[in-house]
């Protein structure tokens, strides 16, 4: 099973080792642009990460999208520089990002100053989302970890308002991919977020985590959409292409979501299995309602 946490860390191992220097440009691989649908479509950058990222930003932009997902600071000029936009940037790089969120209280000096630090910047970079995590359990109940998520966000939402960014608060699987992982069900975010209760702190939906935590995704999609930021996208089962080896009508699931009036992002975040850019288009393509 593929993960971001585990195939960014594999990313970096090849790195040092030098062996992603000899890929072949991909940029070839985009065809014509998709037919233009209701949805601004984005797509994270992990899952093609051996592609260099001024090759894979024209390759996006040829086919269509509009963004690229979960980027760093120091990549995010890469980006605007080909006409394109970071639709969710990250605050640090640090290792335990994902594990130790705004429920440990212990932490909130700490996740606080890494936005401190990245929301002017994004804003000033045109960047309209950072990403955030409610962090593992260790323990502490759902009540208590609803507690201390909506206490540390608090704190940081006065700034993303100023700014006009939007902290979007990840909602992960704990039964594949990340175990123990506290903000595993919506209705645990929606807790958070009316709690908050501001329009710059609100949700990551990632329909691959939910669907296999919780199914039901266009019903509560289109009853907590007041809730939710951002989108990602993935096959069920395995986090791969949208196609017809997965469990969800990824058509009717654009639909639906295009159907609220959403007017965030919707980032595809599946790894392929074919060749990347391929599989990638048809995504777009299925998404383009």
């Amino acid at each position: 099973m593929i993960n971001r946490r585990s195939m960014v860390a594999g990313i970096a191992a090849a790195a040092g080792a030098g062996l992603l220097g000899n890929f072949a440009p991909a940029v070839a691989c985009a065809s014509q642009p998709v037919r233009k649908g209701r949805l601004k479509q984005s797509v994270s950058r992990w899952p093609y990460s051996k592609i260099p990222l001024p090759e894979f930003c024209d390759a996006c932009k040829a086919m269509g999208l509009v963004a690229i997902d979960l980027l760093q600071p120091a990549e995010w000029d890469v980006v605007r520089e080909r006409g394109l936009v970071c639709s969710m940037g990250y605050p640090t790089e640090r290792r335990d990002f994902l594990s130790n969120g705004f429920n440990n209280r212990a932490s909130h000096a700490m996740l606080i100053g890494e936005l401190e630090r990245t929301i002017p910047v994004a804003a000033k970079k045109g960047v309209p989302n950072v990403i955030a995590m409610f962090g593992n359990r260790e323990g502490r109940s759902n009540a208590e970890g609803i507690k201390a998520c909506s206490e540390g966000l608090k704190r940081i939402a006065p700034l993303a308002e100023q700014h006009g960014v939007t902290i979007c608060v990840e909602l992960l699987n704990s039964k594949v991919d990340h175990k123990d992982y506290q903000g595993d069900h919506t209705a645990f975010g929606v807790e958070v977020m009316k709690s908050v209760g501001s329009p710059r702190v609100k949700l990551l939906y990632d329909i691959y985590h939910m669907q296999i935590m919780e199914g039901d995704v266009i019903r509560t999609v289109r009853d907590n959409i007041q809730y939710i930021a951002h989108f990602h996208t993935g096959g069920v089962p395995g986090r791969h292409e949208l196609d017809d080896t997965q469990e969800l009508n990824w058509r009717t699931v654009a639909k639906a979501i295009a159907d609220t009036g959403f007017s965030g992002f919707v980032a595809h975040e599946f790894v392929p299995t074919r060749d990347p850019l391929s599989s990638l288009r048809e995504a777009v393509e299925v998404c383009s309602v």
